[in-house]
């Protein structure tokens, strides 16, 4: 580690993406978390190789940072399991190892990246955005639920069938999708959909979601009063 936790001001190309921070170091636990968090990512860690790869197969992530010297199970195993079930999961490796043969294996075995500790956390943040904007820019469904967003056709699979979506019902169901079972708030959403960083009194977000759900199912998406709106993960 060679800089401070401070997080550059550049914002996050996957808004409100998922990371699963998997290292049995507490020191590393802390500073990357907390520089993840403070560049807008939700994080969750796991200090061992066991508790990680569950994690790991649990509820998917944008992206897992994945150290080599765990406890209980190595990351080169955590990471040819995890790349049995999750063949597209983005992974980097964090880890202390610098011989060639340590890279080799990582990738040949599925990660897309290998940054060698100690680094900086500019370095870090700067190929988490380059990770997510692969990995988004190659996916071509988002699921939710009992939805399925198709990103080419601009179309949505509902259990009563596809609906076609305008181009803002798409933007702002794909932003809710993407962020499944969290809340996005309406300030969140008007900057991510409109480009408007600051209109407290604009309703249009609240008409596109009365669209949404004349489409989609009036449950599709709940209001979480005084924070904003969620799709449901399940």
């Amino acid at each position: 580690m060679t800089s401070s936790v401070d997080a550059p001001a550049t914002a996050p190309v996957v808004a409100r993406a998922r990371i699963l921070l998997i290292d049995d170091e507490v020191g590393i636990l802390n500073f990357v978390s907390r520089g993840l968090r403070g560049a807008g990512y939700t994080v969750d860690v796991a200090a061992d190789g066991e508790g990680g790869l569950k994690a790991a197969l649990g509820p998917p992530y944008d992206l897992i940072i994945l150290d080599l010297l765990l406890p209980d199970l190595g990351g080169i195993e955590v990471l040819r399991r995890l790349m049995g079930q999750h063949p597209s999961q983005p992974v980097i490796v964090l880890s202390a190892l610098s011989d060639t043969p340590s890279k080799v294996s990582s990738l040949e075995s599925g990660a897309d990246d290998y940054l060698v500790k100690p680094f900086s956390i500019e370095e870090l943040l700067a190929r988490v955005r380059a990770r997510l904007r692969d990995a988004r820019s190659a996916r071509t469904r988002v699921a939710a639920g009992h939805l399925t967003l198709d990103l080419i056709a601009r179309q949505v699979q509902t259990e009563s069938g596809r609906v076609q979506l305008a181009e803002r019902e798409f933007l702002l169901l794909r932003e809710l999708m993407s962020s499944a079972g969290d809340t996005v708030s309406k300030e969140h959403l008007l900057a991510t959909v409109w480009g408007y960083h600051f209109d407290p009194g604009s309703n249009v977000v609240d008409v596109y979601i009365r669209r949404l759900r004349a489409k989609i199912g009036a449950e599709a998406i709940k209001t979480v009063r005084g924070e904003g709106y969620r799709i449901d993960a399940a």
